[in-house]
């Protein structure tokens, strides 16, 4: 009986901490989007963004590392240490887990890369931290493909807003780029009101 009941305990804190990761993964990837595109206020400078989006990663990463355990040491089903980090080895739920190890591996190459980044080339780090970004598909793909919430509608809305969010944040990103690059070509070209000042009196009608 009590074997059952850890399994059960088990099963629950997989669900949870499963998706409480997500959900700290998308926000993680929320704030690094809006980081890269420089997006501040007064009342929320540069330096306090970049400090919650390192205590957001950590945090994921916990969530992370709990996700993964549970699912080891559950004896309902076999899930071993090397298909955790190995792709596509595992015979249970084969193509799912792997996605699972896949994005494990993305985020533990950029969390190893971060905790090096003064030992490491800055265009190394740099690289390596865009992974992040492959991490989250992933992980949306395992949690809807394998998750045992898979298909429900709570799980299916908040996958839905998850994805709104970083979709979000990318489309905001490339319109400030678009305007970050359109200022800088006025900038270098002299601009409308740049030309209009350097003509001639005499030139106007």
């Amino acid at each position: 009986m009590s074997n059952i009941t850890s399994s059960s305990a088990l099963w629950y804190a997989t669900r949870a901490t499963g998706i409480v990761g997500l959900v700290l993964l998308t926000l993680t990837l929320v704030l690094g989007i809006m980081s890269a595109g420089r997006f501040r206020t007064r009342n929320w400078p540069a330096f306090a963004q970049a400090d919650l989006h390192r205590r957001v990663s950590a945090t994921a990463l916990v969530f992370l590392g709990l996700h993964v355990l549970t699912s080891v040491i559950d004896t309902y089903v076999h899930i071993g240490l090397v298909s955790i980090v190995v792709p596509f080895t595992s015979s249970y739920h084969g193509f799912w887990l792997g996605l699972g190890a896949v994005g494990v591996d993305l985020l533990l190459a950029v969390a190893i890369s971060s905790a090096l980044r003064q030992r490491i080339p800055a265009r190394l780090w740099r690289g390596l931290h865009w992974l992040a970004y492959g991490s989250w598909p992933t992980g949306m793909a395992h949690a809807l493909g394998m998750g045992t919430d898979a298909g429900q509608l709570w799980l299916d809305a908040l996958a839905g807003l998850c994805t709104a969010a970083v979709l979000g944040a990318a489309w905001w990103r490339i319109a400030d780029w678009r305007q970050a690059k359109a200022r800088f070509e006025e900038s270098a070209t002299g601009g409308p009101a740049s030309t209009r000042r350097a003509q001639p009196v005499g030139s106007q009608a």
